[in-house]
């Protein structure tokens, strides 16, 4: 786990997940200082070998209600997208798997933090959006994910409407993994990492990196990506040898996550 303080972000171990906590209160407001933290936490992060998930969440209110809209200025819009956009490099970098636990406003660059998460549980309070457009600008990163995740006619329309949508209707379309009562999405993530925390971290990993590398590519290129990583990495892992035998020899394989 990093071993520094931060001023607006908690980190706290558990077992083998790392549970960070935006502590801005009562709405998360995302200012450059806080991306910066973020960024920070991320890539330290990455190079902690016995932590298998990460799962980001918010205190107060909500999860996060966006970015500070005196950040969006045109004189420091340049450093505010710079800032923001290198957290989403370094928790794509980190290859770990992140879970995002929603509850209240997740709208702007809240929302776009929590759908870049590979998981989000959400509780019924969450709300879904991007209301930028009402206030004269688009959002960067939901035009890059938003297809990705609902297709393009309903990312256009969340996009260009800034319809803010509720936790069903955002699980419906593919947003969230699931929806649980509000008081029940700690449960509900930690039944997600304990399952992740049963199997080897760098297969997991190496999984991830292959769903990132293939998803936006063409389907001979994808496919050679994938080949690659699970012939030139993936099989050269000892973990990988142990399952296989473990399996041939009818029992529970012992990880060296190595």
């Amino acid at each position: 786990m990093p071993t520094k303080t931060y001023k607006y972000i908690r980190h706290e171990a558990r077992q083998l997940t790392a549970w960070l906590t935006m502590d801005r209160p009562p709405y998360n407001i995302l200012t450059i200082d806080m991306m910066q933290e973020l960024v920070d936490v991320f890539t330290a992060l990455g190079d902690e070998s016995d932590v298998k998930a990460v799962v980001l969440r918010g205190e107060g209110k909500a999860f996060s209600a966006g970015v500070d809209i005196s950040d969006h200025t045109a004189d420091k819009a340049y450093q505010m997208l710079d800032n923001f956009h290198e957290i989403f490099r370094c928790m794509a970098r980190m290859d770990k798997p992140v879970v995002a636990a929603v509850h209240g406003a997740a709208l702007g660059g809240g929302c776009a933090l929590a759908l870049f998460c590979d998981m989000v549980v959400a509780g019924e309070s969450a709300r879904f959006g991007q209301p930028e457009i009402k206030v004269g600008v688009f959002p960067p990163m939901a035009a890059v994910i938003f297809p990705r995740l609902v297709g393009r006619k309903r990312a256009t329309e969340l996009i260009l409407t800034g319809d803010i949508i509720d936790a069903r209707e955002a699980e419906r379309i593919g947003m969230v993994n699931r929806v649980v009562p509000d008081d029940k999405v700690e449960e509900a993530v930690m039944q997600i990492v304990n399952k992740l925390s049963e199997f080897s971290a760098p297969v997991i990993q190496i999984a991830r990196k292959a769903i990132y590398s293939a998803y936006d590519a063409e389907f001979p290129v994808a496919l050679q990506r994938v080949e690659d990583l699970y012939l030139n990495q993936l099989m050269g892992l000892e973990d990988a040898a142990e399952g296989l035998k473990a399996f041939l020899e009818k029992r529970r394989p012992v990880w060296k996550n190595r």
